[in-house]
């Protein structure tokens, strides 16, 4: 699969069964494809808009039953069969991409999270319902993970967004931080900015570590698939307090020695954990 955007976070990897691969990808090519509509290219938001649509009235089909003869919808339309997977999902992900197209500043933190929990979560809920597993306890931990691997997206590529002409961080934090939207990458601003990321990072942190603990409950290869996506994005925050908060000059990227340590991390993950709990009741 091309998975160039997300170079950062594993996708679908050779720890997934052989079984479900096809599924993961067309799920995966859906979503992907849906969201390079929001994003890529020269379109204009109503032309972008129009093809979002085709793709919801494609969802429409699938769910009436109908036979799509387009390739990519035939195998979607063949995965929600033979998973019994809730469309709700993939509808959620079409707003989320409308979303991109008309929204490019979040007020608040909640309405920041509002778009992850349609952005973002859609994913790690198939993933479970494709294992079996989409319990309310586990729904729950991988909501907070998929949020938490949302916002540390938006954390590394502030730069890449703002090219964009977009701003991921909630305006009452750079308003907290006396930050002006218009001077995020003005270096007199550097100071408070530190602070600010700071405190995102911070907060990322925790948000992943609240949900680990379904990393640590799942069996098998996906328990480990998702200990590596966990340690990958505790990885990226890592790299982005190593470099200062300073994401327009160094924008963090994981290379081979990370996803060694990554590894490694995955492996002792349950220590980790344990040792953790230990500090904060301690403290």
């Amino acid at each position: 699969m091309p998975v160039d955007h997300y170079e950062n976070f594993p996708v679908a990897s050779i720890l997934l069964p052989k079984r479900l691969r096809p599924a993961v990808e067309a799920i995966y090519a859906f979503a992907r494809s849906a969201d390079d509509l929001a994003d890529e290219g020269d379109a204009t938001p109503e032309q972008r808009l129009a093809a979002l649509n085709a793709y919801e009235a494609a969802l429409d089909r699938i769910e009436q039953g109908a036979i799509d003869h387009q390739p990519m919808f035939e195998r979607l339309a063949q995965v929600v069969r033979e998973y019994e997977m809730p469309l709700k999902p993939l509808y959620e992900l079409l707003s989320a991409f409308k979303q991109d197209v008309l929204v490019s500043r979040y007020a608040t933190y909640d309405a920041l999270l509002d778009y992850c929990a349609r952005s973002a979560n859609p994913v790690g809920y198939m993933m479970l319902h494709l294992y079996g597993a989409a319990d309310e306890e586990n729904v729950r931990d991988s909501d907070a993970i998929c949020t938490a691997l949302q916002v540390i997206n938006f954390l590394q590529d502030v730069a890449i967004d703002l090219h964009k002409e977009r701003i991921y961080i909630p305006l009452e934090d750079l308003n907290r931080f006396a930050i002006s939207p218009a001077a995020l990458d003005h270096p007199s601003a550097r100071p408070r900015w530190r602070s600010l990321m700071r405190f995102e990072v911070e907060r990322a942190r925790q948000l992943m570590l609240s949900g680990a603990p379904l990393a640590l409950r799942l069996p098998g290869r996906i328990g480990f698939e998702l200990r590596m996506v966990v340690q990958g994005g505790l990885r990226i925050l890592d790299a982005i307090e190593a470099a200062e908060y300073d994401v327009f000059l160094h924008r963090p990227k994981l290379v081979r020695r990370d996803w060694l340590a990554i590894f490694w991390a995955a492996v002792r993950m349950k220590k980790q954990m344990k040792a953790l709990r230990l500090a904060r009741t301690t403290g």
